[in-house]
């Protein structure tokens, strides 16, 4: 009896440690979901581009975005953070918002300039976006966090794509002027590649919360006005907000650097990225 009645809190403290690891397991499942869904909606998209449906495909992207944000939002709320996470993270952005969206590049227009050319100016987006979360892996590592992303982030990216490419998906105008649009779409992929990898600084949505919520109010503001502009306008709406947001990050980064060469004390340091 009295070696039983030591053993019990042993085996009751083991099993409750197992018990704490699987819960633990369950919650980091949650997210890793919401990521591969990522990752699917990613797969699916090429799966429509190669069977010429450029709108569908297009969706498909827009729906990995929101999977891409959820499982952000399930790590936060299940407290749980891993380097496997991260990883595979990265690794479903390449394929939704890098491969996906330069495939659809290709075949919306791109491809006019012939299979060589028309293939590596459409495979920079991919290319930019795989340097671009490599060198956010590394950073976001070392040092301080900060409210604003170095770099254009590649879902920003993606996005711009697919809300041009549905914009102007039907408009006959655009497809009848060949020349019009292939310059607009060697415009389109070279700024955005660039963007990606450059020191441009873009603002970040921080996570809600009364504090942030007061003082990033703006933002929050602007998150709001491009989701009715979204709803109200659909496309237009959708492409009105990403050019926004662009110009406010080349806004910010232009006025920057004319603080710095003008030898401003109070013009800060580049930070280090946010958190996506």
């Amino acid at each position: 009896m009295s070696e039983k009645r030591v053993r019990s809190p042993i085996i009751r403290a083991r099993r409750s440690g197992r018990t704490g690891r699987q819960r633990q397991r369950a919650r980091a499942a949650v997210p890793s979901f919401f990521t591969l869904m990522n990752l699917l909606a990613g797969f699916f998209s090429i799966i429509q581009t190669s069977n010429g449906n450029l709108e569908a495909a297009a969706w498909l992207v827009v729906l990995g975005a929101f999977f891409d944000l959820f499982d952000g939002i399930m790590a936060r709320l299940a407290g749980v953070s891993s380097e496997f996470g991260v990883e595979l993270d990265s690794l479903s952005d390449v394929v939704s918002f890098g491969v996906a969206p330069s495939f659809l590049l290709y075949e919306f227009g791109l491809n006019q300039l012939g299979p060589m050319w028309g293939a590596l100016l459409a495979s920079l987006p991919a290319l930019f976006g795989a340097v671009r979360l490599a060198k956010f892996n590394t950073l976001a590592s070392s040092g301080e966090k900060s409210s604003e992303f170095i770099g254009l982030p590649i879902p920003a990216q993606a996005g711009t794509v697919v809300v041009f490419i549905l914009t102007f998906y039907d408009a006959q105008w655009f497809n009848v002027l060949a020349r019009p649009q292939i310059s607009v779409l060697i415009t389109l992929v070279l700024v955005l590649s660039a963007l990606m990898v450059s020191p441009v600084r873009f603002p970040a949505l921080p996570q809600p919360s009364p504090s942030n919520l007061r003082e990033y109010r703006g933002r929050f503001l602007l998150f709001g006005l491009a989701l009715v502009l979204g709803i109200v306008f659909q496309e237009v709406g959708l492409l009105i907000s990403a050019l926004v947001y662009l110009a406010i990050g080349l806004g910010k980064t232009l006025g920057w650097v004319y603080r710095v060469a003008t030898q401003d004390p109070d013009a800060e340091a580049v930070p280090v990225e946010a958190e996506p």
